[in-house]
């Protein structure tokens, strides 16, 4: 018969329910202190940041969102080309389709037809920019088309595939999540399926939400600041800069309160980057990596010296520095830059993306100059290129693109 257990020592369920007491006794010990210390006797816990998942962007108004509106950490650009039976009634039907399900998505609402509609659920700053090709216009109204709206001027530094040019209609779809940009692309690329094809998407990023202060300047995968000497959104510099006022020249009357659009892929040379050393890569940019104040002292902002000269008398910012031949002595030749980062299976680089009242007027001086001297051209090239014309916004009861049929 086999021995009884010693009743005299602590059984096992003894040590366990008491290790039980003992746990809820220290439990209730963490309790009573963070009671004190909500009470006034000791530093408050903090309280968690609330979900950004249903922060929302307006669809509707005067300008369409995505263009003014600070740029969220993900994006996707979505070009599409028309079928050959896509003709002006259809047009008019897809875009008041994608009009419609894109102002649902905004705002966190299921589109019409969304197989997934819990993904639309948190739309995190979620926006969606329509853009024009030339093709598009034709199709609607051949009077209507803007003269700076087809494929850029060439320029000697560019290698352009096809693969990443034109376009007849653009998709700009935005958001600080990366589900958000994935679910809203696609169901509008579901709702196209019928008028049109996909011709390429772009992926870009930025630094997530929350990394940096609001509005910081990005930082490209070169680590240069990008966009110091944007215009800001909401001033008349802005206003000027971006905004089409409707008139100069054939076919530009419905495109007031929109804008123009230059979509550029950029390619860097990451590797060969890397061999430059620091003060040489600030010499071809003109701008201190550290901080992005120009050579020639001061903050970001600050404006830089082109006259200043060096102890052996050579300009401190040199004659190929990038923000040399960026400036112009006319101020109506700069760009609104709201550009995205890119890396994939084949490299890195800039999805560039510039916003303006006339691409003739605006980006094509600027980019003849880089394309002359500017000595950031031994490591960045552009191989890909397209246009669009940007519609102005539209009211609950319209769709973006109305005026060009009015």
């Amino acid at each position: 018969m086999p021995a009884r257990a010693d009743s005299s020592g602590p059984s096992r369920r003894n040590l366990l329910l008491g290790g039980a007491a003992a746990g809820a006794g220290a439990a209730a010990l963490v309790g009573g202190d963070a009671l004190l210390r909500a009470a006034g006797g000791g530093e408050p816990a903090a309280a968690p940041e609330p979900p950004f998942g249903g922060r929302t962007v307006a669809f509707h108004g005067r300008h369409q969102a995505g263009i003014a509106t600070p740029p969220q950490a993900h994006a996707r650009f979505i070009a599409l080309d028309l079928e050959g039976g896509t003709d002006r009634g259809a047009v008019r039907r897809l875009l008041r389709l994608l009009s419609d399900d894109a102002a649902r998505l905004t705002a966190g609402e299921a589109a019409l037809a969304d197989t997934e509609p819990e993904l639309a659920h948190d739309p995190a700053g979620l926006t969606v920019t329509f853009g024009f090709g030339r093709g598009l216009v034709e199709r609607v109204d051949p009077a209507a088309v803007p003269e700076w709206l087809g494929p850029l001027p060439e320029f000697g530094r560019d290698r352009l595939s096809e693969r990443w040019c034109g376009g007849d209609l653009l998709l700009q779809v935005c958001a600080d999540d990366p589900v958000s940009v994935s679910h809203a692309a696609r169901m509008l690329t579901k709702d196209s399926r019928a008028f049109a094809r996909v011709r390429w998407v772009q992926e870009g990023f930025r630094r997530a939400r929350g990394a940096q202060p609001a509005g910081a300047t990005m930082r490209n995968l070169m680590g240069q600041v990008d966009g110091t000497t944007n215009p800001a959104p909401g001033t008349p510099d802005f206003a000027d800069l971006v905004w089409h006022r409707g008139g100069g020249g054939a076919g530009a009357a419905w495109l007031r309160h929109g804008s123009a659009l230059v979509v550029r892929r950029i390619a860097m040379d990451l590797d060969e980057w890397d061999r430059l050393d620091r003060p040489g890569r600030e010499e071809a940019v003109g701008r201190r990596l550290s901080d992005g104040a120009p050579l020639t002292g001061g903050g970001e902002h600050d404006e830089p010296d082109f006259e200043a000269v060096g102890a052996l008398g050579f300009p401190v910012i040199p004659e190929y520095a990038h923000i040399r031949r960026a400036r112009s002595a006319d101020p109506a030749e700069r760009i609104f830059r709201r550009a995205y980062n890119y890396e994939d299976t084949e490299g890195a680089g800039l999805v560039f993306a510039a916003f303006q009242a006339d691409v003739t007027r605006q980006f094509v001086p600027i980019q003849r100059r880089l394309d002359e001297l500017d000595l950031l051209n031994e490591w960045v090239t552009a191989i890909g290129s397209a246009v669009f014309a940007v519609p102005p916004g539209c009211g609950p009861d319209g769709f973006v693109g109305e005026t060009l049929f009015a």
